[in-house]
C-alpha cells in the first residue's frame, strides 16, 4: 500500500500515469484520468454533455455522463482489452468535466456546446464525448466541420435521426438531417449501422439495417464501412440503442431486434484505418438501466474509441 493512492482524478502527477485507486473507491473521473481545463500538451480529452431536453421518448441521458464515468473504474489498472496496453501511457488524456448548460434557456444551448468544442478542437486534441442525447453531436459536428471540413459521419443507431426540422428546433431525431442540409457531413462518405426503424428519407445515406447486421460478420461489417469511408476524415457517433435492450435497456428510445455489444465492439475494434478526428458516445439513461448494463457497454464503447486513438498515436511517434 506504501505506494499507492487515492483521488487520481485530483492527485494525479502526470497526465500518463496509471491509476491505483480501488475500484469501488475514490473520485470518479472517466478511467480515473486526470481533471483539468488546461489543455496544454493534452493529446485526448474527454468531455461530458449533460443534456437531454431534445429527447423525444424517455428523458435521463442528462445523467450519462455520470453514469458512464461510474462505469469506467473497472478499466483504469489493466492493461486495457482488448488493445493490450495502457491506453494513457503515451497519450496525455484528461478529462473535462462537463459542459456547463443553463437548464432553463435550452436556446442557448446549441452555440454553448460548439463554443466549448470548438475551444478543445483547437487545441488539437481528441475529442471523446460522454452524451447526453443525440442531439450534441449537431453541434459538436459544427465544430469539427469549421476545422476539418464536411466529415464522414459513421453512426451506429437504431434511428436514422432524419426526421424534418425547423430553423431553431432542438430534436434528437432531426440533427443528422439538418447537419447533412449545412454540408456538415459527406454524404457519399457516410453510413448507418444498426437501423431498425423508418425515416421519411435518407439523405444518401448508405443504411446497414439491423436484419444486414445480423446477417453479416463483424469484419464484413467493419470492411463495409472502411470502404464507405474511404480517404475521408471520419466521426464516429454510437447511440447506445444501436445495441439491443438485451445489452443496454438504459436509454430513452430502445428499439428490439438489434446487435449484441461484443458484436458492435468488435467492429469498432476493427475500424483502425480510419481517420476519426472525434467521437462521442449517448443516450445512456441510467434510471432505465439495471445493474449498469447499458453504463458499462457506454463506457467500453467511449474506451475502445480512445483506444483506436491511442493506437494511431503509436504509429505516428517514430515520426515525432
Amino acid at each position: 500500500m506504501a505506494n499507492r493512492t487515492i483521488d487520481h482524478a485530483l492527485t494525479a502527477r502526470s497526465l500518463t500515469s496509471a491509476a491505483s485507486d480501488p475500484t469501488h473507491a475514490g473520485i470518479l473521473s472517466f478511467m480515473r484520468r486526470k481533471y483539468s481545463k488546461q489543455l496544454k500538451d493534452v493529446e485526448a480529452v474527454v468531455w461530458g454533455i449533460p443534456f437531454d431536453a431534445a429527447t423525444s421518448n424517455r428523458p435521463g441521458a442528462r445523467f450519462g455522463p455520470q453514469a458512464i464515468r461510474r462505469a469506467s473504474a473497472i478499466f483504469d489498472n489493466d492493461p486495457q482489452y482488448p488493445f493490450e496496453r495502457d491506453l494513457f501511457a503515451a497519450m496525455a488524456t484528461i478529462d473535462y468535466g462537463d459542459c456547463l448548460l443553463d437548464y432553463g434557456n435550452h436556446s442557448k444551448t446549441p452555440a454553448t456546446i460548439e463554443r466549448e468544442a470548438a475551444k478543445i478542437i483547437r487545441s488539437g486534441a481528441y475529442l471523446q464525448t460522454l452524451g447526453g442525447d443525440h442531439f450534441v453531436t449537431y453541434p459538436i459536428l459544427k465544430a469539427q466541420a469549421a476545422i476539418h471540413g464536411p466529415l464522414a459521419l459513421v453512426q451506429f443507431d437504431a434511428h436514422q435521426d432524419t426526421w424534418p426540422d425547423e430553423r431553431g428546433r432542438i430534436d434528437h431525431g432531426s440533427f443528422v438531417g439538418r447537419a447533412v442540409r449545412e454540408g456538415l457531413i459527406d454524404t457519399d462518405a457516410s453510413i448507418q449501422i444498426g437501423i431498425r426503424t423508418h425515416a421519411p428519407e435518407d439523405c444518401g445515406i448508405r443504411i446497414l439495417y439491423a436484419y444486414d447486421v445480423e446477417e453479416m460478420s463483424a469484419a464484413e461489417i467493419a470492411e463495409t464501412i472502411i470502404r464507405q469511408v474511404g480517404e475521408r476524415q471520419a466521426y464516429l457517433t454510437f447511440d447506445i440503442d444501436c445495441l439491443d435492450p438485451a445489452y443496454a435497456p438504459g436509454t430513452g428510445t430502445p428499439v428490439a431486434g438489434g446487435p449484441s455489444s461484443a458484436k458492435m465492439l468488435s467492429v469498432l475494434r476493427k475500424l483502425g484505418a480510419l481517420t476519426v478526428v472525434g467521437s462521442d458516445v449517448v443516450e445512456v439513461a441510467p434510471a432505465y438501466d439495471h445493474a449498469d448494463i447499458t453504463a458499462i457497454a457506454g463506457a467500453t464503447v467511449a474506451m475502445y474509441m480512445l483506444g483506436l486513438h491511442a493506437e494511431k498515436l503509436a504509429e505516428r511517434a517514430p515520426l515525432r
